[in-house]
């Protein structure tokens, strides 16, 4: 098996995360520990007790991904074996970068941790609240929803987000666009809208305002050269520089997630197991639209990692 490390995004996050791997084992509850300690204050709290409101919130619900996505690789490693120096490549979905390149020993935690809070930050003061959406069209193709969005009329951004798998496009943009688009799916020849549940429009050039912060923060963080190639949302291909990887994860925070790309790239290279590493399993049911025939390995709980250990036998 060839395989790549796989990190989740936003919308995975929910109470309790993390919470058994910290109760089982020390290596985990230390990466709370230190996130904690970073963060100057107790993130795990709100992953564990919430409630939903507080652990949505994107300045609590990005770190805090990356926070479990580290806790349970660092489980793997110490019960299952598992070395990043034996894996073909990393990716995360958006934020799940920022785990990617930790586990890589491109960023320290506590400065994936420090960034992230901040990235939140940023990308909720980039737009007034109220003043951009996402929805996700269900069923379209991206030159369907290229159509689409052409032929929505309105002022403002009106812009591809995502690109998550065949069949599940995100667009992003000035609200009145976007929900006149969600409205008229059917017309577009897409199946089905639904507008997310998010507090602007990610992923969209709304976001540039967060960009330019994230690129006074990225310029002062230390970044070294990854144990292995990273997956780039950006450009889908793998990058290694330090310099690049900093303008790519500006960049990202207004440029489309290429996930579909990603893991096709990966797959043509020959990644046939794909391991995913945190709360849920949204990468897998992607994966499995992608890269049809290959392994696909979810990662987040107590169990997981012994059936994982138990496979690797």
């Amino acid at each position: 098996m060839t395989r790549s490390l796989i990190f989740p995004g936003q919308g995975s996050q929910s109470v309790r995360m993390g919470a058994a791997l910290a109760a089982r084992f020390p290596v985990a509850r230390a990466v709370f520990d230190e996130v904690d300690e970073a963060l100057e204050r107790k993130l795990s709290s709100v992953m564990w007790d919430g409630p939903d409101e507080a652990l949505n919130l994107t300045t609590n619900a990005q770190p805090a991904l990356m926070t479990h996505s580290v806790a349970a690789f660092r489980v793997l490693e110490a019960e299952a074996g598992v070395k990043v120096s034996e894996c073909a490549f990393a990716a995360g979905h958006s934020l799940g970068e920022y785990s990617a390149l930790c586990v890589a020993g491109a960023l320290s935690l506590a400065d994936a941790a420090k960034l992230l809070q901040l990235r939140g930050e940023a990308m909720l003061a980039a737009a007034p609240e109220g003043a951009g959406a996402m929805a996700a069209l269900l069923g379209a193709s991206i030159e369907g929803a290229e159509a689409a969005i052409a032929a929505t009329e309105g002022e403002g951004v009106l812009e591809i987000a995502n690109d998550n798998a065949p069949g599940q496009v995100v667009v992003s943009g000035a609200t009145a666009r976007v929900e006149a688009l969600a409205e008229n799916a059917r017309a577009h020849g897409i199946k089905m809208a639904r507008m997310l549940p998010v507090s602007g429009p990610f992923h969209s050039t709304m976001m540039a305002p967060a960009a330019e912060a994230m690129r006074a923060h990225l310029a002062e963080a230390s970044i070294s050269a990854p144990t292995l190639p990273i997956v780039s949302n950006v450009v889908a291909r793998p990058t290694s520089a330090p310099d690049e990887i900093r303008d790519l994860l500006v960049k990202q925070v207004t440029s489309r997630v290429r996930w579909t790309e990603c893991v096709a790239y990966m797959a043509g290279e020959g990644v046939d197991e794909f391991v995913e590493i945190g709360t849920g399993k949204i990468l897998a049911g992607l994966v499995r639209r992608i890269a049809k025939e290959a392994r696909i390995i979810s990662v987040g709980e107590p169990d997981d990692v012994e059936a994982f250990a138990a496979s690797a036998r």
